[in-house]
């Protein structure tokens, strides 16, 4: 799978990104369809929910790559910091950035980061562990 080393969560970034300042006058918290549900509520839904729920999706992706250990995955992890980075700063720094939208997908990224490497440390440990019983047995 040739996706490994790239991180998928660029693509909800550069989706705001493309909407935000190619097409300004759409709005993060414009309605795109109201749903009647059954208790009786509307449910509507925005451009901005879709683009975080998407995200979520893209995250559970990212977890199960997390769970390979080769190079290509410590390249993904440092690409994915490198993303982090940049949605912090454009966060603080652009004014387009500053939507609640863009704060949910700096979160999704944090969270990419920080299990990403958790994820990845903790199976390189138990692989450490399976090797080194197995060595101490052949002994």
């Amino acid at each position: 799978m040739f996706l490994i080393g790239f991180p998928l969560l660029i693509l909800p970034f550069a989706i705001y990104n493309m909407i935000a300042f190619l097409l300004p006058g759409i709005g993060w918290t414009q309605e795109m369809a109201r749903i009647h549900m059954m208790s009786g509520a509307d449910w509507t839904f925005t451009p901005g929910e879709l683009l975080v729920a998407c995200s979520i999706v893209i995250l559970f992706f990212e977890m199960l790559k997390a769970t390979r250990l080769s190079t290509r995955t410590i390249i993904d992890h440092g690409l994915s910091m490198v993303i982090f980075i940049a949605m912090i700063v454009e966060f603080l720094l652009v004014k387009q950035a500053a939507t609640g939208t863009f704060f949910l997908l700096l979160v999704i990224s944090f969270v990419d980061v920080v299990g990403g490497f958790t994820i990845t440390i903790r199976t390189a440990q138990r692989d450490v562990t399976i090797e080194g019983n197995e060595r101490i047995q052949t002994t």
